[in-house]
């Protein structure tokens, strides 16, 4: 029996996975790719084009929020902003894995009391830059990794979080609260697709300080493209599983001097499942 398809199959057995953006033109991308491909049904939800958020997470394994080009200081133009900051501690309460990407985790640094604000300098971030794992932040980023950016505010470190990954131009690149929330300043989910359109369609900010053009950052993706994708599945498991010992397990399987057994994926599909039921008990 494949190893790979009994986890797969195990992990098709949980509730859809949330997924909020903020255009009509959004998509998950490789983020999206990935959790389908482990078995994932996604809830995909636009709240800035009228779509409601649901006011408990039972139905949902874990919540995934996107960026946008609205700030998440927008809460006095754009309702949805408000909502979201409102929703967000429901997917905290319930203990839900939570992941915000760019707009996401600075929504979610705001939904914990901290700041999000522009660049001292009003310089940008929009292209490939490096971020360094913390000392806290090397199970989860164990190597310095060269990521898509596009933004022009970021986030203060929230109160009772931990800084996992940090860069030169904005410190604060990557956060975790209470072990199953995380924001990220950069963006994983990138597709070939996805930059092709980006850079077309936001041509006009490639100008800003701290952009890059769009021909580089093309070049840059076909550098980098493969480092992250190798990452995000990594983390996208360490994030997904439900309990310290299941993910103590799904990394011993992952040692690099060890192969994933089909009965070592089975019994963490086990525990995982027997950590499901006392959570929404």
């Amino acid at each position: 029996m494949d190893p790979i398809n009994v986890h797969y199959e195990f992990m098709a057995s949980f509730s859809p996975i949330l997924v909020v953006v903020h255009q009509a033109t959004s998509t998950p991308g490789l983020v999206g790719h990935l959790l389908q491909q482990m078995g994932f049904a996604l809830d995909i939800r636009c709240p800035a084009q009228g779509d409601t958020l649901p006011p408990t997470m039972d139905r949902h394994s874990a919540a995934v929020v996107f960026g946008g080009p609205m700030s998440a200081n927008d809460d006095n133009q754009f309702s949805f902003i408000r909502d979201e900051l409102t929703w967000i501690p429901t997917v905290l309460a319930a203990e839900k894995p939570y992941l915000g990407i760019c707009l996401g985790g600075q929504l979610l640094a705001r939904a914990l009391g901290a700041r999000v604000k522009p660049h001292p300098e009003g310089v940008r971030e929009i292209g490939y830059y490096p971020v360094q794992p913390t000392a806290a932040g090397r199970t989860v980023l164990p190597a310095p990794l060269m990521v898509y950016q596009w933004h022009q505010e970021g986030f203060d470190l929230p109160h009772g979080s931990r800084l996992i990954a940090q860069g030169a131009t904005f410190p604060h690149q990557a956060f975790c609260y209470n072990q199953r929330a995380y924001g990220l300043q950069f963006h994983p989910e990138m597709t070939t697709l996805m930059m092709n359109f980006w850079t077309t369609y936001g041509a006009e900010q490639l100008v800003y300080p701290g952009a890059q053009s769009r021909w580089y950052q093309l070049s840059q993706h076909r550098l980098y493209r493969g480092p992250v994708e190798r990452w995000l599945r990594r983390f996208l498991t360490h994030w997904i599983l439900p309990a310290t010992t299941t993910e103590t397990a799904w990394e011993q399987c992952h040692h690099a001097s060890a192969e994933p057994t089909a009965l070592h994926l089975m019994a963490v599909a086990k525990q995982s499942r027997h950590d499901q039921n006392k959570l929404q008990h």
